[in-house]
């Protein structure tokens, strides 16, 4: 039967057996913590008046993924009368990034696959940031060899689908995975953008774990492996996720694609081509706490600044609009993945009898491991490097890992990674000199089962007059190509809005 490690498990397990003798000192702090604006927005706590009012067309709020997108689309389009009002520091989102003395790192999305032949958005998009044409890829972009490994049964494995040990039933298993994934690719019910895919369908309704077991998948490598990937692309288990956005992790992107994309600081290279692009647009440190129609105009409040719109681009997680939009709808329905991430600076590799690829996986792990800052390196000899740990909290209800998630202190997670990354590198320790953790309570978007056919998903994709909801969430699925495609489409309804369509 299938160990499924508990959280409860793991987590007292990683404070068990160490002692200041054998740690050398590892400094790190929590980084880029912004739920305490998060929850003031939430509160409706009390914010300046502002000092001055602008009047512009389009407002974006959100400097997201989606937000760079909408603005990229406007920029391109010849529209230069607009801003982009984000709540951070940095622009971003989920796609910021970090650097030290050693390298730059991704603090959460650290790459993208090359996009579908027919996805004519993000071939436009990629060309244009040089990173090729016509479905060939720049070969500096692209992930170098080794790409993945799994720590199995005492040691590693290339590849992430676990064959060490593997049975007569764990092959068979696979197979038929993968014959079902090429029937659902072939039906033409999985694309990217899911919008030109399916409109409803049944297996919406179903958990993963229900269709796979319907399916006679059982073989526990194979439950494990559909476990991770949803863990990875969603931050929830095979038993919260729907069957349709199981299945279209694995059936809605080309078979032959080459890739991943990927750079040291992850999808912040993505981040920095957009600012070269649209920077001048964006006011960071500016949380929208107000927006509220007047007449046919919008007025958008902001602490500096209060702006008149004709339309709004709201790009920000959807979860905020009833704090923050004056009559929004309740977003029923949706859910959103706690997650942490944490970069360890290393002073050098631990021991190692197998080549460390880029993407780094436990098997029954809490965790999803980590990414190697730098495997691009064309270095012969790498003595120092930076690790991106990921773990997304899918054990429990999502309200219990948040609050997990911010009353623990930075101790208790920083000894929680190092227990876990011991199990595959037994001398960690000796080698990390920072750990820096960074905590997103809302991380991701949870396509849990009956979402994506819900009245109420459909109802923030149609947006409101004048309003436009393009954050990814409103797809269900948090991957870069669905925040293109809502903040492209909303940028284009806003320019037909205003007359420049």
């Amino acid at each position: 039967m299938k160990r499924v490690m508990q959280r409860r498990t793991f987590l007292s397990a990683a404070l068990v057996g160490m002692t200041a003798k054998a740690e050398q000192r590892i400094a790190g702090s929590f980084v880029n913590d912004a739920f305490p604006l998060g929850h003031r927005m939430r509160d409706h706590a009390g914010f300046a008046a502002a000092k001055q009012t602008l009047r512009l067309p389009i407002v974006i709020v959100g400097g997201g993924m989606a937000g760079l997108n909408a603005a990229w689309r406007l920029n391109k389009k010849g529209f230069k009368d607009f801003v982009v009002l984000e709540m951070e520091h940095e622009p971003g989102g989920n796609s910021r990034w970090g650097e030290n003395e050693v390298s730059a790192y991704p603090w959460a999305a650290h790459y993208v696959p090359p996009p579908n032949r027919e996805t004519a958005l993000g071939h436009e998009l990629f060309e244009e940031f040089g990173l090729g044409k016509d479905n060939v890829w720049d070969e500096r972009n692209l992930c170098h060899s080794p790409q993945e490994r799994l720590y199995l049964h005492g040691r590693w494995q290339e590849g992430l689908e676990p064959e060490i040990a593997s049975t007569k039933k764990d092959r068979e298993d696979y197979q038929r995975f993968e014959e079902l994934m090429q029937e659902h690719r072939a039906s033409g019910q999985f694309k990217i953008p899911m919008e030109l895919g399916a409109a409803t369908s049944p297996l919406d309704k179903l958990s993963f774990k229900q269709w796979l077991d319907q399916n006679k998948l059982t073989s526990p490598y194979v439950q494990w492996f559909a476990d991770y990937s949803t863990r990875d692309d969603f931050g929830s288990s095979i038993s919260d996720t729907s069957a349709f956005a199981g299945i279209h992790y694995f059936a809605s992107r080309n078979h032959d694609e080459k890739g991943p994309l990927t750079w040291p600081e992850g999808n912040g290279w993505l981040t920095k081509r957009f600012l070269e692009r649209v920077g001048k647009y964006i006011r960071p440190d500016s949380p929208v706490y107000s927006i509220r129609r007047e007449a046919n105009r919008f007025r958008v409040r902001t602490e500096a600044t209060d702006y008149i719109a004709d339309c709004v681009i709201f790009a920000a997680p959807t979860m905020l609009a009833p704090h923050v939009i004056e009559g929004a709808p309740r977003p029923e329905g949706f859910v959103y993945s706690p997650w942490l991430t944490a970069n360890l600076t290393l002073q050098r590799i631990p021991d190692e009898h197998a080549p460390i690829a880029w993407d780094n996986v436990i098997y029954n792990s809490a965790s999803l491991g980590y990414v190697v800052a730098t495997h691009m390196s064309l270095q012969s000899r790498i003595d120092r490097s930076v690790w991106t740990y990921y773990w997304a909290l899918a054990q429990g209800t999502p309200a219990e890992n948040r609050q997990l998630l911010l009353t623990k202190d930075y101790g208790y997670w920083k000894e929680s990674i190092l227990n876990d990354l011991s199990r595959a590198h037994p001398n960690i320790r000796e080698c990390v000199s920072r750990i820096d953790i960074m905590r997103l309570g809302h991380g991701m978007a949870r396509p849990v089962p009956g979402f994506l056919t819900s009245e109420t998903r459909r109802r923030f994709a149609a947006g409101e007059p004048r309003l436009f909801y393009a954050n990814s969430d409103v797809s269900g699925y948090s991957i870069f190509e669905e925040a293109q495609y809502r903040g492209v489409k909303a940028a284009d309804k806003a320019l037909r809005l205003v007359g420049r369509g």
